[in-house]
């Protein structure tokens, strides 16, 4: 998840620090690609349009792709650096670009229409975090968790087990939630030096 380029001074300590996330993004004029995240278009085509929250939305890519299709969204980074990076790209009102740490802070807003999160890195630790998130749907709303699959990630250097994953979600959803996508799918694309080539989708509705 990152450009690399050497950055100045001594590297934070914890890369899920909101300095730690500053650093990766001031190495690099654009950290992430532009392309909207697949999952997110096959997920949401049939959905209504309303309220949204993007999860670690980084340069911004879902969030405008959400936009141009008549959500409202809010859009979260604990990086001020993406935030202003992803602001500059795209000023209109129809998207509110927010920085968080929801470690600590509270989620910005209620009752969403879509809560939407594309490798976003929650570790076991930090578990409050997700529980947050799922609290965010809105009574017919929509809960997105995308993550690589966990070969994948052994393959990229880090631990799955460590991290909340799309089944961790699915034990916090009691009977007011249904499931509509719980699989395994090929990316089509390989992503980080090509050791990512498959998702976890998760899809999940609020029906009251």
């Amino acid at each position: 998840m990152s450009s690399d380029h050497t950055a100045t001074g001594p590297a934070p300590s914890d890369p899920h620090s909101a300095a730690g996330w500053d650093a990766r993004y001031s190495e690099a004029d654009r950290l992430w690609t532009a392309d909207v995240n697949p999952a997110l278009v096959a997920e949401t085509v049939d959905l209504p349009t309303g309220t949204a929250l993007d999860v670690g939305s980084g340069e911004g890519a879902d969030a405008r792709w959400l936009a141009d299709r008549g959500w409202q969204v809010t859009a979260i980074d604990i990086s001020q650096v993406a935030i202003d990076r992803a602001r500059e790209i795209d000023p209109r009102p129809e998207i509110t670009w927010i920085r968080a740490d929801l470690r600590s802070d509270d989620i910005p807003g209620t009752d969403f229409g879509l809560v939407a999160l594309h490798y976003f890195p929650i570790t076991k630790t930090d578990a409050g975090v997700a529980r947050k998130l799922v609290k965010a749907v809105g009574v017919g709303g929509t809960l997105l968790v995308v993550a690589h699959a966990p070969d994948g990630v052994r393959a990229h250097g880090f631990d799955p087990d460590e991290y909340v994953q799309p089944s961790d979600f699915t034990e916090m959803l009691d009977e007011n939630w249904e499931i509509v996508t719980d699989e395994t799918r090929e990316r089509g694309r390989a992503a980080g030096g090509g050791h990512h080539t498959h998702d976890v989708v998760l899809r999940a509705r609020r029906i009251r």
